[in-house]
């Protein structure tokens, strides 16, 4: 059962690691303009071991939603209480809520389009989902309606076609290993 991490500053699992290294592989010869990461020792370690810790750039913005006084439980423990619970629709007392997470995807975001170019993120399940919703323009709440894996690539782009903001790609997680038996 997971438990909600939000800003507690966990290290990755032995699991985690490998999924890192594998990223690396699947990202090499890669090139990105910039690349930020949360300051999270979790999304730190990923960058270095995916190959690009020397050049990443933590950025308070990323962090995780701050789940206040839900840090540390798990969803079915918090839906005891408050049956239905989610933490986007709902928000998290002494925390976030969802348009709280938005205005900080928000000014990332603007940022990114001033500098141009391309940027690798290593990030946050919700805090990606809510930057990807705002990068769509659409409300922050939307991006409870983006599945996100530990350690999938997504890529957000822009569709000339359609002269739109666009998802090229999400929750891909290919370059993950199958996990052994009892895993």
């Amino acid at each position: 059962m997971r438990r909600l991490a939000g800003r507690t500053d966990l290290d990755l699992t032995e699991a985690g690691e490998a999924n890192a290294r594998q990223l690396g592989e699947r990202l090499a010869g890669l090139t990105f303009d910039r690349v930020w990461t949360s300051p999270l020792l979790r999304t730190r370690r990923t960058a270095e071991l995916a190959g690009f810790g020397a050049r990443a750039l933590g950025d308070d913005r990323l962090l995780e939603m701050a789940f206040g006084a839900y840090e540390g439980k798990t969803v079915q423990e918090i839906r005891v209480e408050r049956p239905g619970w989610a933490y986007l629709k709902d928000g998290c007392p002494d925390g976030e809520t969802a348009e709280d997470v938005g205005r900080r995807a928000d000014a990332a975001l603007a940022e990114l389009r001033a500098l141009g170019g391309t940027t690798l993120i290593f990030g946050h399940s919700v805090v990606s989902r809510v930057l990807t919703a705002r990068f769509l323009a659409l409300p922050a709440l939307a991006g409870r309606h983006f599945m996100l894996s530990p350690g999938a690539i997504s890529v957000l782009g822009y569709d000339p076609v359609d002269d739109a903001p666009a998802i090229a790609a999400w929750n891909d997680r290919g370059q993950r290993a199958a996990p052994s038996a009892g895993v």
